[in-house]
């Protein structure tokens, strides 16, 4: 009874605990690791120990954490091509059953390009920042866990800060649709300039396969380069942009990606000549009415948190 009792307390906090570990890594699958470790800490540890459940838990999942942005700050320095966060992928209409996942990235602060620039930081930096500005979490017990002073914790956060204010502003799902639906009709037609107009001047076409498969390895800026090679990425593997407007398309599904619109591309087997692609998500950003980012993941280790709903 009162292991029971345990589970189901742990379970009330188990979306609080999974949007911790999201926003500190950026990993779907590194974040529900964490959650599933503080499980097993917790029961193992004497409940007299324990004064704040929520905050003891908070901060085992944050350590835990920042070990696996230690480790990720490791592999990329060998990672092939680009790196971008895990995203969160769900179906578009929401469900009436709204899981940890889906519950997460209806928070702004859980965008993908958020995530992105997140991934800038220093892991100390964005423990500082995520868990402070994020959750509240005072400096003293951030310093602790990083082994910092309270003044080196601040400092960690506002230089954290800094960064993200140059981030772009989140916008409405209205307006991202908008820009999203324009962008898949210039594609659809074909023209160059019509896919030119429909990208934002500062856009920026980021791939993240891990050397998987062949994207572009390198980043890709201006609107005019992220044309030529979308028009000739769907060229190349023979991808008809008409099943971009196809509800009943087997080939690409409307997902929303970390809560706004984006696409899943399923598997495609080789076809009259044409190389087989894998499954690929693309995540997009907009600023003033056009596409800023485009995000093109096709790791499959990256690719954990895909979840739709067809």
């Amino acid at each position: 009874m009162v292991a029971a009792l345990l589970a189901d307390l742990f379970e009330s906090h188990r979306a609080h605990l999974l949007s911790v570990g999201y926003r500190l890594t950026g990993s779907v699958a590194d974040a529900e690791d964490a959650v599933q470790e503080s499980w097993l800490r917790l029961a193992t540890t004497r409940q007299s120990e324990i004064e704040d459940l929520r905050a003891w838990l908070t901060t085992v999942v944050s350590r835990i954490c920042l070990d696996r942005l230690r480790s990720a700050a490791k592999r990329r320095e060998s990672y092939m091509g680009q790196w971008l966060p895990e995203p969160i992928v769900t179906g578009i209409t929401p469900s009436t059953m709204v899981g940890p996942l889906e519950s997460l990235v209806r928070k702004q602060d859980c965008r993908f390009a958020a995530l992105v620039v997140l991934d800038t930081l220093t892991p100390p930096q964005r423990v500082a920042f995520v868990l402070h500005d994020g959750f509240s979490v005072p400096f003293d017990e951030i310093a602790e866990l990083l082994e910092v002073t309270p003044d080196a914790a601040r400092q960690l956060a506002s230089r954290a800060r800094k960064a993200l204010a140059a981030s772009p502003e989140p916008v409405s799902d209205a307006e991202h649709v908008a820009a999203v639906q324009r962008l898949l009709e210039a594609l659809y037609s074909g023209d160059v300039d019509a896919v030119v107009a429909a990208l934002h001047p500062e856009s920026e076409f980021v791939a993240d396969t891990g050397g998987t498969t062949r994207s572009a390895p390198n980043l890709v800026s201006g609107p005019e380069r992220i044309a030529r090679l979308a028009l000739g990425l769907l060229r190349k593997y023979g991808i008809d942009p008409a099943e971009f407007g196809r509800a009943d398309s087997t080939e690409v599904e409307f997902v929303s990606v970390n809560g706004q619109l984006g696409l899943l591309l399923h598997e495609r087997a080789p076809h009259d000549g044409y190389p087989g692609s894998p499954a690929r998500v693309l995540g997009f950003t907009v600023t003033d009415g056009l596409v800023r980012g485009t995000y093109d993941l096709a790791n499959p280790a990256k690719l954990t948190g895909v979840r739709p709903a067809r």
